[in-house]
């Protein structure tokens, strides 16, 4: 028998050597590494052929095949599938694409796709445009509400509450997450705050800016793939100044340059009425010693600024006084003037760029606040899965836990028994005891962590927990992780690396960022330029009223009242008509120059400008590499967690047939009691690194997804829809497979397993 079971024996292990000293190694590697490797072929031979000759020495060969099988499953797919080359491979000349628009020799990056659509509206409101001045003037005078966030959970959350527990598929997951999250309901009003800059900058206002910075408030599931945003207003106050910005980022610049034009109309009214009594020192200018006078004031004015920098003025000013003046030829005098005067900026602040640039940074703002909204819903949805992976691996060691207590607890019941009709010693049931208030603890602790990490997953995923039946309420996970292969664990590096340049939100970020850096530098040049206007105005006056009755027409100290038409008097109309025939025309043209001699604050400023451009280039190209090296160590992740996953399956089934094995003995009296314990530990340990492998692979999936950006269009979530806080479609994850028992251990073969897709 020993001869039978030696020669297939053999002949798996030199199958297994050939696959491995020369499928692997080939032509490539040293004549010397091949003689080694048969030299050791002729060793395992030697040594099985004397071990053949006993029954107990073929079981342990059996045994040792059965590791060697494990190996061959854990190497077949490293070799059939793995498209990476050797790291000491010499990496082969390719075409280079000339960058034109940075240096030439250097490959040109893609362009990044926009998120689309342009302005994602979360709310029905359009906060880019304020009320209309007509029909109703008023209205622009009226507030305009935003409508109070919605602090109740879905009604999809109730549904999945079922016997007191939530059954949680990971579509169910991400689709609460989307409703109920508060990370993303908060970047979601982001999009508001954003469109009412650019309700600000149609004014001609300077921009207040808002967060792009990612949310990451809820618990559990942190990754560090994705980084915080680079848009206006997401920046924090360093201790090296009041500009320093995020990641090192200097944007003080931003918005600087000549103020631009108030483009919204000013129209500003006085009504005034003063009594003013004087004593007079001399009664020579007004025939008086107590002068006694009221005025009325009725003004008004109108300012506009246009992009062109250019500001209209137009001024109408009316009075009405009375006095007790003896000289005065009026009283009530009335009087009234108007002026309407242009001014254009002809070198600072000049044209309709400077006036207009806060306009265009505000769009590109919103654009920049659409793309961290793309990213925070990257950034959560990641957390989301891995928060029900972790989830789902607490829910397996728990089971694995009951299942690991179960079998001490029968091992310990049986030495009783034994113990009882004197076939077992003392001693082996105080170890198998042992045992159990070992694994007792282990469940305790497993329960525990269990029950955390559901708490982390409802909360990740609802926004109310006051009912305490949802708080408490156990949640069941339902999917499991496939390990079928993806798409990006086949491509090039060069082929992932380019569609992370496309798709990341970040690169959108930083390509915006350094638009509105360009425009900050155009507005601080202009900064430079002296101060030029050219301006021209043209107004008229009126005066009139009724004869004074205190006008005095005598000579001396003799008081003599002037007869009635001594003062040719005028209505308010004919001196509202003496203002606008040009009766009295007053009108003129001129310029004003002022020169800034050292002018070393402008300088300051507009190199200070360039810098920060040149620091936005330098944090793109960074970007650029960190980037590739996270593509690169996520494909390699994942290669690494697939071999893992096969390499702890492998050992797992292998655990459960040594138990399996240990048991049969143990029940025929060829073992003791400590090496059934151990088996059950070899077994207790496998699984849990099983879970933890495929727990790796599940998280560095989602990871890859999230660096390459490409999560949204494989589940199908419209970002549209979750903008407007309607998740009409669930999304569709592909990779899942449902949950399912351990598989009983398999009878050991002479014949290796097929190695695992």
């Amino acid at each position: 028998m020993g001869d039978i079971l030696a020669k297939p024996t053999l002949n798996a292990l030199n199958r297994w050597n050939f696959g491995l000293g020369y499928g692997v190694l080939n032509s490539e590697q040293d004549r010397s590494d091949r003689a080694a490797r048969a030299a050791g072929n002729l060793i395992v031979e030697n040594w099985i052929v004397k071990l053949s000759h006993s029954q107990a020495a073929v079981c342990v060969a059996l045994m040792v095949l059965s590791g060697f099988q494990t190996g061959v499953a854990q190497q077949a797919p490293a070799q059939a599938q793995s498209t990476q080359v050797s790291p000491t491979t010499p990496a082969l000349q390719q075409p280079i694409d000339n960058n034109t628009k940075w240096n030439t020799g250097l490959p040109h990056a893609p362009e990044p796709t926009l998120t689309q659509p342009l302005y994602l509206r979360p709310t029905d409101r359009d906060y880019t445009n304020a009320h209309p001045f007509l029909p109703n003037p008023l209205d622009v005078f009226r507030s305009m509400p935003y409508p109070a966030p919605r602090l109740s959970n879905t009604p999809r959350l109730d549904n999945l509450l079922s016997g007191g527990k939530i059954y949680l598929s990971l579509t169910d997951a991400v689709t609460l997450a989307l409703e109920n999250n508060f990370d993303i309901e908060i970047a979601r009003i982001n999009l508001d705050i954003a469109d009412t800059d650019i309700l600000r900058a149609k004014a001609g206002s300077s921009l207040r800016g808002v967060s792009t910075g990612l949310v990451t408030n809820t618990l559990g599931g942190t990754t560090s793939t994705i980084t915080g945003g680079g848009g206006p207003g997401g920046t924090t106050s360093g201790t090296g100044g009041s500009g320093a910005g995020a990641q090192g980022l200097v944007l003080s610049t931003s918005g600087g340059g000549p103020t631009p034009e108030a483009m919204d109309p000013v129209l500003t009214g006085t009504l005034e009425y003063q009594s003013q009594a004087t004593q007079e020192s001399s009664t020579v200018l007004t025939g008086t010693n107590s002068l006694n006078q009221a005025t009325e004031t009725y003004d008004v004015s109108y300012a506009q600024g246009f992009l062109t920098g250019t500001q209209l003025t137009v001024g109408f000013n009316n009075n009405r006084s009375t006095t007790n003046s003896e000289r005065s030829s009026y009283s009530p005098l009335l009087t009234s003037n108007f002026s309407a005067q242009v001014t254009q900026h002809l070198l600072q602040g000049f044209g309709t760029f400077i006036n207009g640039r806060f306009i265009i940074q505000a769009k590109n703002d919103r654009r920049i606040t659409d793309s961290a909204f793309k990213q925070q819903l990257l950034y959560t949805v990641g957390q989301v899965e891995s928060i029900y992976w972790a989830l789902v691996s607490a829910y397996e060691d728990e089971q694995a836990k009951e299942r690991a207590l179960l079998q001490s607890t029968q091992l310990s019941s049986d030495n009783r028994k034994q113990l009882q009709i004197g076939t077992l010693a003392p001693l082996d049931v105080v170890n198998s005891d042992s045992a159990v208030a070992t694994d007792q603890q282990a469940l305790i602790a497993s329960k525990s962590n269990l029950e955390y990490q559901q708490l982390l997953m409802v909360q990740a995923i609802a926004r109310n927990l006051d009912d305490p039946q949802l708080a408490t309420a156990p949640v069941v996970p339902t999917d499991r992780v496939g390990l079928d292969r993806l798409p990006e664990e086949d491509q090039t590096v060069e082929d992932l690396v380019k569609e992370a340049y496309v798709n990341n939100p970040q690169v959108e970020q930083a390509v915006l960022t350094m638009q509105n850096n360009l425009l900050t530098i155009r507005a601080e040049k202009n900064g430079l330029l002296p101060t030029l206007d050219v301006f021209g105005f043209y107004g008229g006056s009126g005066l009139g009223g009724s004869q004074n009755s205190n006008l005095n027409c005598g000579t001396g100290t003799t008081f003599t009242a002037c007869p009635p038409g001594t003062v040719s008097g005028s209505n308010y109309a004919g001196v509202l008509g003496q203002t606008f025939n040009n009766s009295n025309p007053n009108y003129g043209v001129g310029a004003n120059l002022t020169i800034n001699l050292r002018n070393r604050t402008a300088q300051a400023d507009q190199v200070r400008s360039q810098m920060e451009y040149r620091q936005s280039q330098i944090r793109l190209q960074q970007l650029y590499t960190q980037l590739r090296m996270q593509v690169t160590n996520g494909q390699f992740a994942l290669t690494n967690d697939r071999a893992a996953v096969n390499a702890a399956q492998s050992v797992r089934d292998y655990a459960a047939q040594a138990l399996d094995a240990e048991q049969k003995k143990y029940r025929l009296g060829a073992s003791t009691t400590a090496n059934v314990l151990q088996m059950e530990r070899n077994l207790a340990t496998a699984e849990d690194n099983l879970i933890s492998a495929t727990a790796a692979y599940a998280r560095d999936r989602v990871s890859l997804e999230q660096i390459l950006a490409i999560t949204l269009d494989r589940y199908g979530i419209n970002i549209e829809d979750v903008a407007k806080d309607r998740v009409q479609t669930p999304p569709h994850i592909p990779g899942l497979t449902a949950p399912k028992a351990p598989e009983a251990p398999k009878p050991l073969t002479a014949t290796p397993p097929p190695p695992p897709q």
